[in-house]
């Protein structure tokens, strides 16, 4: 195999972050590569500098640059779809606040009657999304989508930053056999994973990745399921469990959390959810299941209050009818929330303490300063959660992962009756989802607080959990 590209300056340079790089990286075209380490090791850094930085200050990239295509992929990345950088998430299911959104098709556009891009649309299942606006896509079906995009441009090395967060078991299938054949036919692909158990069968070599230091390369072509567990030695934590603030007993709701009788959402002519019935008693503890695209995230916005559609069905929430005179922030002060999207509406450049803060609001973004009490509280739950050395740091700058551990720092901030958390580990390294795993068990100490949890992973689901709703797919 030919090389791409290789490292051969003792450090990398990128935006104020040094990564060494001792033995020098060296990456072949046709390779699948997994660069692997905890959350905040480096790994995003390594990406872009690989993308857009061979000649940043002392960096030294040997390769033909000119002709050398390099592509990165990140969730964040909807935001040069849409436009939405200073969107508002209440309002991103408003049909009047999403008219000059664009669908698939017209960001598309010329390309989506070609016939590589209609052969990805194919091999991801992304054929019946032409009609939908880009934000009413699914975090699964955004994420295909996106790397559609990236692979119709025909890159020499692509780079995918966790690629598999999010995505049903399924789609997780479709992609690992898109990636291998894509490197077939000659294209370099690296993963950047924060699991070893990720990482996909066809990996040729893996990079090692740790506190900013780019460690001596693996090889592993056939052997990924037994080298896999020799990796763990990266993967450690300054998490305290002791530090985990206790809270007073939430008022039992007076009947149920949630009733959903024969629910029904739709948009422009297609139908997300049809005949949906649920409901959840105070202390019930439910995961929510489904494929991408089958009306989740849908489902979850009629609860969080949302959903403008809340007020044509018939919805309870904590004992109020939606439509009979109820305000929304009645709903919203009794329910703690995280989901995928959300921290892409954290993209001012507020410190990571202030938007752990802001937890205790019912607003999803930073608009108040916070009391004095909730500082405590939040530096509380970042020693928790072992993210207390990013209390002063800007949250854009941080690593997809460690952006996850603060807002599930401000999802717990809140004393709720009803916690719902949408894909929660999304993005955390292995002992990092340890460490949530148990904060959600201890969180779910009290018997009156309902919980309803999203996974596309079914070890993931908390062992406090009794109750399985799962979605299937309006085609």
């Amino acid at each position: 195999m030919s090389i791409l590209l290789s490292a051969v300056s003792p450090t990398l340079q990128y935006i104020g972050v040094t990564l060494a790089n001792p033995a020098g990286l060296v990456i072949k075209r046709g390779k699948v590569y997994v660069a692997l380490g905890p959350n905040g090791s480096g790994k995003s850094t390594l990406a872009m500098i690989l993308e857009r930085g061979w000649n940043i200050a002392m960096n030294r990239i040997e390769g033909d640059r000119s002709a050398t295509v390099v592509r990165r992929i990140e969730f964040s990345d909807i935001h040069s779809l849409t436009g939405s950088a200073g969107g508002y998430y209440q309002q991103r299911f408003e049909a009047t606040a999403n008219d000059d959104v664009p669908t698939v098709a017209e960001v598309v556009a010329r390309r989506w009657n070609h016939q590589r891009w209609q052969c990805l649309c194919s091999a991801l299942e992304l054929s019946d999304i032409a009609d939908k606006r880009i934000n009413y896509l699914s975090s699964g079906e955004l994420r295909k989508f996106l790397i559609a995009g990236m692979l119709d441009e025909d890159p020499d090395l692509l780079i995918l930053d966790n690629p598999y967060i999010g995505l049903d078991e399924q789609s997780r299938g479709l992609l690992n056999s898109l990636i291998s054949q894509i490197a077939a036919g000659g294209t370099a692909v690296m993963l950047l994973l924060c699991n070893p158990h990720d990482m996909p069968c066809f990996t040729d070599v893996v990079v090692p990745v740790k506190d900013l230091c780019i460690m001596p390369s693996v090889e592993v072509s056939g052997r990924v399921e037994s080298m896999s567990s020799a990796f763990d030695t990266l993967f450690a934590s300054d998490a305290d469990i002791a530090q985990m603030p206790e809270y007073p007993m939430v008022e039992p709701s007076e009947g149920n959390v949630v009733e959903l009788n024969d629910c029904r959402v739709a948009y422009s002519g297609r139908t997300i959810l049809e005949h949906v019935d649920w409901q959840i008693a105070p202390g019930e503890r439910w995961a929510l299941l489904g494929r991408n695209g089958s009306g989740k995230s849908t489902l979850l916005s009629l609860i969080y209050a949302d959903n403008p559609q809340g007020y044509r069905n018939n919805i309870t929430l904590f004992g109020l009818r939606r439509g009979t005179g109820e305000s929304i922030w009645d709903i919203k002060r009794r329910i703690a929330y995280i989901s995928p999207e959300m921290h892409l509406y954290f993209n001012n450049d507020e410190s990571v303490l202030r938007v752990v803060a802001s937890g205790l609001s019912d607003y999803v973004g930073c608009y108040r300063t916070p009391a004095a009490e909730a500082n405590e509280l939040a530096i509380r739950w970042l020693a928790t959660l072992g993210i207390a050395h990013l209390a002063n740091r800007r949250f854009p700058t941080l690593s997809s992962g460690e952006q996850r551990l603060a807002l599930l720092a401000r999802t717990f901030m809140k004393n709720a009756s009803l916690i719902i958390l949408d894909e929660p580990l999304h993005g955390l390294d292995a002992e990092r989802k340890r460490i949530v795993a148990e904060v959600i068990e201890r969180r779910m100490a009290d018997p009156s607080v309902a919980l309803i949890y999203v996974t596309h992973y079914r070890n993931e689901i908390p062992r406090c959990v009794g109750h399985v709703k799962e979605l299937s797919r309006n085609l």
